[in-house]
């Protein structure tokens, strides 16, 4: 059985924990060493703690990273016992190669670059100098994992071309869980137009620009629009949230939620899930795949996206979602409009949903051993 020492973030996030129960399922061994910035509960790991970080505390994070590379190391037998890293994110990725350093150890590392930080973008010295980084770490990992060809494509090939080996793992569901039934003939079924149209936000909810959408929608439409929030908030960048929610009598904030425990319940109840993003407009944002459009998908609740981004392309390569144009201000709401007066273009993208294959949704069983497999065996160690 091949063993990994997982380098994680944050051992409460929902796509750490579904990272971890994919490698479980597929038969590898992992004990985690992750950060967190919350309680994370119990773990279904082993797991060296390796601190507390905090949203938006840069400086903070950044001492951090020295810190848990110490107590990764002081941990040697278990960190020794490892045949792979596996680090999330470049922070962790840091971690992880210091943590090795201290340790003496040669394991290989696999790089999981969740999301482009926007410090990697910027064009001034500073962006300079953490390209510069994450070329020298990336240049001595075994192998790239990212969630979306628009990572590749956009950043990592524009920047390091030729100094990685890329695989492309989608956010889709792991395959060892039970999500029940996908329910697609009640979505498929009439909608009733008597009832208010029901959009959610399910997730990280990070994008002030897309809060403020929702606001607006929610009050054009106030006894006729439903829109239902699912998550944890991200306080760096979204700092007013509840008063906005408790000020409109149409909108939900139901909190965090637990997957996969929790996910049928959350998108059986919608009929349109928001899947926009502008946290880091022109960039990471227009770059990525959500989470949401996989578990929405499985679930038959189409998802919404604006036009020009990869997730756009991935709804319109599997004819199944809504692309509006900008400005979105308008765009959204002459949408919801005429999904409120007629239901029937939800009902044929949940009946299109309904025709793709599960693994569209669901990673296949085995696929994530396969990755790391494939990495070990032209696996650099440094």
């Amino acid at each position: 059985m091949i063993r990994i020492a997982f380098f994680g973030h944050d051992a409460a996030d929902a796509a750490v924990r579904r990272r971890v129960r994919g490698f479980i399922d597929d038969g590898l061994g992992v004990t985690g060493f992750m950060m967190r910035r919350r309680d994370p509960g119990a773990l279904d790991w082993d797991n060296i703690d390796l601190g507390e970080t905090r949203d938006g505390a840069l400086l903070q994070r950044v001492r951090q990273i020295f810190a848990g590379a110490r107590l990764a190391a002081a941990a040697r037998d278990k960190l020794a016992a490892a045949d792979v890293i596996y680090a999330r994110n470049l922070d962790m990725l840091a971690c992880a190669f210091l943590a090795k350093r201290h340790a003496g150890l040669d394991t290989p590392v696999i790089y999981e670059s969740l999301d482009v930080h926007r410090l990697l973008t910027r064009p001034d010295l500073v962006g300079t100098a953490m390209r510069w980084l994450e070329r020298a770490l990336l240049k001595r990992t075994a192998s790239l994992v990212v969630s979306s060809p628009g990572f590749i494509r956009n950043h990592f090939e524009r920047h390091y071309p030729g100094d990685y080996r890329a695989f492309i793992v989608e956010n889709r569901l792991a395959p060892g869980a039970d999500y029940g039934a996908r329910a697609c003939e009640r979505k498929s079924a009439a909608n009733d137009a008597a009832r208010p149209l029901r959009l959610g936000w399910v997730g990280n909810l990070r994008c002030k620009r897309s809060l403020d959408l929702l606001c607006q929608l929610a009050d054009q439409f106030p006894d006729r629009l439903e829109v239902h929030l699912h998550g944890q908030p991200a306080r760096s960048e979204v700092p007013v949230f509840e008063p906005l929610i408790d000020a409109r009598a149409n909108m939900t904030y139901h909190g965090r939620y637990r997957a996969p425990e929790d996910l049928a319940r959350i998108y059986e109840e919608l009929d349109v899930v928001w899947a926009g993003d502008f946290m880091e407009a022109g960039y990471n944002s227009v770059w990525l795949l959500p989470n949401r459009i996989y578990e929405g998908g499985y679930y038959c609740t189409p998802s919404i996206a604006p036009a020009g981004t990869e997730t756009a392309a991935w709804l319109e390569q599997h004819g199944c979602g809504f692309i509006l144009e900008e400005p979105l201000e308008r765009s959204l709401g002459e949408l919801v409009e005429a999904l409120i007066e007629d239901r029937a273009p939800i009902t044929a993208r949940a009946a299109a949903l309904a025709q793709l294959p599960q693994e569209t949704f669901i990673q296949l069983p085995g696929f994530l051993a396969d990755v790391v497999q494939r990495s070990l065996m032209t696996g650099k160690a440094a």
